[in-house]
């Protein structure tokens, strides 16, 4: 098992990719904490998991990334029950889709909020104790529309390219300390968003894939795997693009 009694960190975890990367750590032996505001689909997860894996190997806080306070409550319970913490999944965001000439700033503020501020908030409350035990990972979900951008989406594309600078600057700033943070930058997943865009809009999409296919929410998992594990040691401050080649 490749994160045999790591303690971590998935924010958003209640459903889509991130509860698909509890339920991959999970396999691998990881104790997990839920960081969501969601609580009807976090106990869910919840029971589903307990029932698959067990009591006692994953937990539900009730946070709101945004809010520091509900963070460094939350992380300080983690850290007095089980005294270490050994990876943060930023992977909580949101869309909110506009032409910015229709865009409100509430729209762009709840995005950067939530995407940006709450990886920085996290990555900062968890940080402390990960200096002070000189080890850990921090994995940091971007986009591949923070690195290409996308028509409707300048809020997604801002936070998203924001999460990719803020990964590489922590990266130089932890190095030393055996903290390595890196970043996925998922292209077009099947989740339950996508699902939903028109499927005349999708054939569009999949036509720009040089793969010629949407990805999964286990291929992200995978890659969150390897970034979390010992194989990853040597790898810091990287983007890894999951995409099908849509990034090329």
């Amino acid at each position: 098992m490749k994160l045999k009694e790591k303690i971590c960190i998935v924010t958003g975890g209640a459903r889509g990719i991130g509860k698909e990367i509890c339920n991959h750590f999970l396999k691998e032996g990881a104790l997990v904490c839920i960081f969501d505001l969601n609580e009807v689909e976090a106990l869910k997860t919840l029971q589903e998991f307990s029932a698959k894996f067990g009591e006692g190997k994953i937990y539900f806080f009730n946070v709101d990334v945004t809010d520091e306070q509900s963070v460094e409550n939350s992380v300080e319970d983690i850290i007095g029950k089980f005294k270490v913490i050994d990876v943060l999944v930023n992977n909580a965001g949101i869309t909110s889709d506009n032409l910015i000439l229709r865009m409100s700033i509430k729209e762009w503020e709840r995005v950067i909020d939530i995407n940006l501020t709450g990886t920085f908030i996290c990555s900062k409350y968890v940080s402390k104790y990960m200096l002070k035990q000189k080890s850990g990972k921090i994995i940091n979900m971007s986009s591949v529309i923070g690195i290409r951008g996308n028509v409707g989406q300048c809020n997604y594309s801002a936070s998203k390219a924001g999460v990719i600078g803020l990964t590489k600057s922590l990266a130089r700033e932890f190095a030393s300390r055996n903290i390595n943070v890196n970043a996925i930058a998922p292209g077009y997943i099947e989740t339950e968003m996508t699902q939903k865009i028109d499927e005349k809009y999708k054939e569009k999409i999949i036509s720009m894939i040089p793969s010629g296919k949407l990805g999964t929410v286990e291929d992200v998992a995978k890659v969150a795997v390897f970034l979390a594990s010992n194989d990853s040691d040597y790898i810091t401050g990287t983007v890894i693009n999951l995409d099908g080649g849509m990034g090329i």
